[in-house]
């Protein structure tokens, strides 16, 4: 690998629970907003589900997106492209900046088109065959996104599709890291999308007892650390990177975020949805994401954590952590963004690697919401409040994502 060519963030795009664009959502991140509000919808009363919550979309694909482009698309798809459209767009790039067979698009997803796959079940068993569309297999293939994005963009240097469980989109972004610095692309556009708010994902995660069951208060119901939390809080969207070699980028006077400086990629090997107890996998994701452009542990002043506010996920992934920064962890602010957005499954790591970039950038880190009580098992220095303030300097940031299966990856950033 040419560790003489950097891969940096020249683009962002997202939309989410907390903001149907990336201004929108980093305003509301930074006033600790919460994203989750009840399902209106029938087959909530319908299935009599037993979390009647999620953390929704607050702008419809269809608003950016045509009705034509939005039939022949499942959501996970339509979300993934919205994000992309906009972080193209963020970049400045053109089609006179770039080579198609050398741009790649690399996107990941945790399941891919659910509600294309369960509603063609539907027509199948109710209305027989005739009435399966004939776009249902396209439309429910997990690289969907991918597939969409790079006819939309006309990327022809590879569409790679990571399906991971949660790490998902923090994998795909490593994938786009090793294709700029190996030369094999100039230009890659990464992230995640996930559309999963559906019946049966909300009725196998609650009984597997790893939803929050607060459907009284959802505002409250993600709470990362809090001595309190009973589960994660689903959630959908996407969110999209434009990621460039630094010749690259500054041949165009692109503006420019921040350093896609490393990434770290590890397995548990333990259990196929709960975390290793003592973070081990974690711990080596660290150590390879922090020792790839070797940075040193001093340089990072934050980390926006997995943490997914489940009574058995939250406290490994402070184990690893302790483990790789000793006493400095004291001084790391960390973030725990889902309090606000909910958990995106496979999208996750592309927002929260948004919000690491634009903390750099900005020199504020996002805020945790419902924090009251602190697990005193978790003595992290957790954003709670008001945003938090970085240093000005070189600077590096770290986001981590981890999933069922014991997939363990983390993203590392550099200030620019």
């Amino acid at each position: 690998m040419d560790m003489t060519r950097k891969a940096v963030i020249t683009g962002l795009g997202a939309t989410s629970p907390i903001g149907g664009d990336v201004d929108t959502m980093w305003a509301n991140a930074l006033a600790g907003t919460s994203g989750a509000r009840p399902i209106e919808k029938d087959w909530v009363e319908e299935y009599d589900l037993p979390v009647t919550f999620a953390a929704q979309l607050t702008n419809e694909p269809t608003e950016v997106l045509s009705r034509v482009e939005a039939r022949r698309m499942d959501p996970t798809t339509q979300m993934g492209l919205v994000a992309a459209r906009e972080a193209w767009n963020d970049s400045g790039l053109s089609d006179d900046d770039f080579e198609p067979e050398r741009f790649a698009v690399a996107f990941g997803t945790g399941i891919g088109g659910v509600w294309t796959l369960l509603d063609s079940w539907d027509n199948l068993r109710e209305k027989g065959p005739r009435r399966v569309l004939p776009m249902t297999v396209p439309m429910l293939m997990p690289n969907g996104a991918a597939a969409a994005i790079s006819m939309d963009l006309s990327a022809r240097g590879g569409a790679i599709t990571t399906v991971s469980a949660c790490a998902s989109g923090t994998e795909a972004m490593d994938n786009a890291r090793r294709l700029i610095e190996t030369g094999d692309a100039d230009v890659v556009v990464t992230g995640g999308a996930e559309a999963a708010i559906h019946p049966l994902p909300i009725a196998g995660f609650a009984s597997m007892q790893a939803l929050s069951k607060r459907n009284d208060n959802p505002t409250a119901a993600s709470r990362p650390y809090d001595t309190d939390r009973d589960g994660f809080v689903l959630g959908e969207g996407a969110g999209a990177l434009v990621v460039e070699s630094e010749e690259h980028a500054r041949a165009r006077g692109a503006k420019i975020y921040a350093v896609l400086s490393g990434s770290g990629i590890s397995s548990d090997a333990h259990h196929i949805t709960a975390p290793e107890p003592e973070g081990n996998g974690a711990a080596r994701a660290l150590r390879k994401a922090i020792a790839s452009d070797e940075i040193e542990l001093s340089d990072v002043v934050h980390v926006n954590a997995h943490a997914t506010s489940t009574p058995v996920g939250d406290r490994p992934e402070y184990v690893a952590m302790k483990a790789v920064f000793g006493d400095h962890l004291d001084n790391i602010q960390v973030s725990a963004t889902k309090s606000q957005t909910g958990h995106l499954l496979g999208a996750s790591g592309a927002l929260e690697a948004i919000f690491t970039v634009l903390a750099i950038h900005h020199r504020k880190t996002p805020v945790t919401i419902n924090l009251d009580n602190q697990d005193p098992d978790i003595p992290l220095n957790v954003v709670s409040g008001t945003p938090g303030e970085l240093p000005s300097g070189d600077i590096a940031a770290l986001s981590n994502s981890f999933g069922f299966g014991g997939h363990n990856a983390v993203v590392a950033f550099r200030s620019y």
